[in-house]
């Protein structure tokens, strides 16, 4: 879920779940399927984590932070964190993102709570993952009714053990009922594709990696089926034309539970004609970040698009991306509409992540 907002801000993303959800399987796997991101890790629960993936020496124990392989182990308490976010935010560290795997029996919202209170300026939270099991959803969920809370401020929830749950559909359409605008994936091995947790860095050695070129290129059948997005939905969505800051928010706030992932950049046209602006949202986490237009001619490391240019990706599950795609369709500004006004960019600038200040949740929603 997290995208950086400048090139000096690092995402943090909080990953949590009770004991035996999965979470180090998952955290595992994104680590093995990294491709060219480096990855930083803060744990917090006891015991190894293997990092063969991404081919440094050595192995991390607990309470040993080793920034020349970009991982941390370590016991996290509100006193330490920010010390040790600040080394792994570090330039020479070369992170790309960082992900905190809490205690099974922490409270996620104390986390998020330390993160928006940071004052590392190198860093930028990248929202809350919940994990699941979903063969003990009903006995777990009787001994810790609190899980009920931590599903309520997630921003993705993976539902995993699917394959060992004997009603796991059951299991799923519960989560529906019991999240607050979350996207919610089911997941076998904590098998999820981390672009739907933090863009990754493009890279000649991706091994397995999926790029967003590789979503918008799917075809039927195939090697493409094993893919881990093959069960998902993607719309490609390019204008020339700037949006409407208004329109856009209104398709925003009522985007679909199956629209797991949007991301991309925006042009607004005169509402901010010296930026674009990065959009990155799954779930109910939402993040706009402004950045200088790319001179014309010139893509950028990041592919961003030229002036004058909005592309869009979105990633979901029964999505009628047709009717998506009209909706965004309706989002462009005409041609004859009257001068922008102050006002228009409001409900976009709720959600830059630039400056905000720790609400009483785990952020805009």
């Amino acid at each position: 879920m997290g995208q950086r907002s400048t090139p000096q801000q690092i995402p943090v993303v909080v990953l949590a779940g009770f004991l035996g959800s999965g979470k180090t399987t998952l955290l595992n796997h994104l680590l093995h399927r990294s491709g060219g991101s480096r990855i930083g890790a803060v744990v917090n629960d006891f015991g190894s984590i293997e990092i063969d993936a991404m081919a440094v020496a050595g192995a991390l124990g607990d309470s040993t932070v080793s920034l020349g392989n970009g991982c941390l182990c370590c016991a996290v308490d509100a006193s330490e964190l920010d010390g040790y976010l600040a080394r792994l935010a570090r330039p020479e560290a070369g992170i790309d993102v960082i992900v905190i795997e809490a205690s099974g029996l922490a409270e996620p919202q104390e986390l998020v709570r330390m993160l928006l209170a940071s004052e590392q300026p190198g860093i930028v939270y990248g929202g809350l993952v919940e994990v699941i099991d979903a063969a003990e959803f009903d006995d777990t969920r009787a001994r810790h009714p609190e899980i009920d809370r931590h599903l309520a401020l997630a921003d993705l929830v993976v539902v995993n053990k699917t394959d060992r749950a004997t009603d796991a559909e059951r299991v799923l359409g519960l989560v529906h009922s019991l999240v607050d605008g979350a996207a919610v994936v089911p997941a076998t091995y904590g098998r999820i594709d981390p672009e739907f947790l933090y863009d990754c860095r493009p890279s000649e050695e991706r091994v397995g990696q999926l790029s967003f070129d590789d979503l918008h290129d799917h075809s039927e059948g195939g090697a493409q089926a094993d893919h881990l997005h093959a069960a998902y939905d993607t719309l490609s969505f390019v204008s020339g034309v700037p949006l409407d800051p208004r329109r856009l928010m209104r398709f925003l706030d009522s985007r679909p539970e199956g629209l797991y992932r949007i991301k991309g950049y925006v042009d607004f046209g005169p509402y901010d004609p010296r930026n674009r602006y990065a959009v990155h949202a799954v779930g109910r986490f939402l993040r706009f970040y402004p950045e200088p237009w790319t001179p014309a001619g010139a893509a950028g490391a990041s592919g961003a698009p030229e002036a004058g240019r909005t592309q869009l990706v979105l990633i979901g599950s029964g999505i009628d991306a047709a009717a998506l795609g009209e909706e965004l369709d309706a989002c462009r500004r005409d041609a004859d509409a009257p001068p922008a006004d102050e006002h228009g960019m409001w409900g976009v600038l709720r959600y830059v992540a630039n400056g905000e200040e720790p609400p009483d949740g785990p952020g805009p929603v």
